[in-house]
């Protein structure tokens, strides 16, 4: 159905799209029309993609029953997280989330560049804030594994910024399965100063601190992740590394969208501010992902994403080192398909 339906939907603003899409996904999974986005259809678990033993997967602690997750930033707010687990993700990760409601950057803010199978966003963490989205998973029937991701509001100062990862990590860690530390997000200004070693290394001090205290008081160990940019110099990633491994963060997803739009020539989007996501970011991804794995010799794991298109991308992330990967701009692309072949192309490694 989805090829079908795809030439439509990208005639309109691609914000418009994104809601559209999402309302529509929402209203088949509450008629049990799932099957309609493909062929075939699981019953057993009302899924797209089957999963089975082979593509059972450990990741932080957690067991997933395929490796293929969800990205943040599809579903800012946990509205639609039932209908989104129909499609057969592993895994899902809402958010970003920040401690207030806040309405993010003027629009228009997203913009398609299907040539490039590429999307350029500056959304500034546009989301209703931590206490909707817990709301909105309390109210989901949804019991896999949920990461939560978590960014500052615009408005607090860069020095009151361990403050408001704070606040998240405190309100998240009931409902989460795993809780994603934003720091790469360029559109919040100053943001990725966070990636910084000095700066880095205060932050996850003071959420490992808060994360220990949350255990012992729920008796439940939520594992703490980071997300980090493609921008990085193997110096600025060798620093990282040694922040994570000295903090013994959970894990790190690599990566975020890039600032570097060169790649796109004389594009009539070449010039716009944000980060470019899809295809094009493929190649800045997977050279942090690969050089992260070698230093930290599987001491952490690695989520990969950033420009998986096809299930050989797929699989070439988990070769250069990544546990498990996370699908937000090839599904725009490709459609629910991809994920079904990211998992039997990432099945065929073991």
């Amino acid at each position: 159905m989805y090829p079908i339906i795809k030439p439509l939907l990208f005639q309109l603003d691609p914000e418009t799209t994104h809601h559209l899409t999402l309302k529509c996904l929402r209203l088949l999974h509450r008629y049990h029309c799932g099957f309609l986005l493909k062929g075939k259809h699981n019953h057993a678990n009302n899924t797209l993609a089957e999963s089975d033993s082979s593509s059972t997967t450990t990741l932080m602690g957690l067991t997933l029953p395929n490796p293929i997750g969800l990205a943040a930033g599809l579903d800012k707010n946990g509205e639609y997280i039932d209908a989104l687990a129909m499609l057969g993700f592993g895994f899902i990760e809402v958010g970003t989330v920040t401690p207030l409601p806040q309405a993010g950057n003027p629009k228009p803010r997203l913009f398609r560049l299907p040539s490039q199978q590429a999307i350029i966003n500056r959304m500034g963490f546009n989301n209703y804030g931590i206490d909707t989205l817990i709301n909105n998973i309390a109210n989901s029937q949804y019991r896999g594994v949920l990461g939560i991701n978590i960014g500052k509001n615009a408005a607090t100062p860069m020095e009151k910024a361990v403050d408001d990862y704070l606040i998240c990590l405190e309100k998240a860690y009931p409902y989460a399965s795993y809780i994603t530390v934003n720091i790469s997000s360029p559109n919040t200004r100053n943001l990725r100063s966070l990636q910084s070693a000095s700066e880095l290394d205060r932050l996850l001090n003071h959420l490992k601190n808060r994360q220990a205290q949350l255990a012992t008081q729920q008796s439940r160990y939520v594992p703490i992740a980071i997300k980090i940019a493609p921008d990085l110099d193997e110096e600025q990633i060798a620093a990282i590394a040694d922040v994570a491994l000295n903090t013994q963060i959970d894990g790190i997803i690599a990566t975020n969208t890039t600032i570097d739009k060169t790649v796109l020539g004389n594009h009539k989007f070449a010039q716009e501010e944000g980060g470019l996501s899809g295809l094009p970011v493929q190649t800045q991804s997977n050279h942090v992902l690969h050089h992260l794995s070698a230093l930290l010799n599987s001491q952490i794991p690695l989520i990969g994403v950033g420009g998986i298109t096809s299930g050989a991308d797929a699989a070439e992330k988990i070769r250069l080192g990544a546990t498990a990967l996370q699908l937000y701009s090839g599904l725009i692309f490709r459609g629910p398909q991809l994920i079904k072949e990211c998992v039997n192309a990432c099945c065929q490694l073991k």
